[in-house]
């Protein structure tokens, strides 16, 4: 595997970085869009790199930065990465410059990663807050990855053995500050954003600045 960097001297002080977990389909970027459209001046997304193919109405530097594996792997070299993981045979990545631009701003930073990320951010300074979202169940995912219409039978299936690894990871004590079972949707936000408003009042406390306009 690739060595990771502590992070200590490239991101600056600031809010904790909110880290969200969980299959893909279970309903993390609701969440997600949800949270951003209450406090658009709160939360700042870190887009990671990619190595797999832009889906249909993907944009690059939006969604993605879409690279192919040559240049992911010349950055990974060059050590510009927090963290990095394989899914599904592509390669994934949260750069430092992504996160430091968010800090910067005075911003919460929030990654969308995979176990591989987490175990690996949490060996660096950045003490982020750790949620991971629980789809009801491995049906009701699977349904909900047939329903988008971007998959090929092929990936789907790698997509659900991943997932049956994921929730095994996501459940396991001491992993994560939150488990969100992502069973109805409104519920389900209402239980994350309760958990993170108050996780931000906490810091804010404790002198961290938290910009709420």
């Amino acid at each position: 595997m690739f060595t990771r960097l502590t992070a200590t001297q490239t991101l600056t002080k600031g809010p904790r970085p909110l880290v969200l977990c969980g299959p893909s389909g279970s309903g993390k970027s609701t969440l997600l869009k949800r949270l951003f459209a209450e406090f658009p001046n709160t939360f700042g997304f870190s887009i990671s790199h990619t190595t797999r193919a832009p889906r249909a109405g993907e944009v690059h530097g939006i969604h993605y930065y879409f690279v192919d594996q040559q240049e992911m792997q010349k950055k990974i070299a060059n050590d510009e990465f927090i963290e990095t993981a394989i899914f599904s045979g592509n390669m994934y990545g949260t750069s430092k410059a992504a996160v430091r631009e968010i800090q910067q701003a005075g911003k919460v930073c929030v990654l969308d990663i995979e176990p591989q990320g987490v175990e690996q951010i949490k060996k660096t300074d950045l003490n982020p807050i750790l949620v991971f979202n629980n789809p009801p169940t491995i049906r009701d995912l699977e349904l909900r990855l047939r329903k988008r219409q971007t998959e090929t039978e092929e990936t789907l299936q790698k997509r659900l053995t991943a997932a049956v690894e994921e929730i095994a990871y996501g459940l396991k004590n001491g992993n994560f500050h939150k488990i969100i079972n992502n069973i109805e949707i409104d519920a389900a936000y209402l239980e994350f954003r309760d958990f993170i408003v108050n996780e931000l009042k906490k810091q804010e406390a404790e002198g961290v600045r938290i910009r709420w306009e």
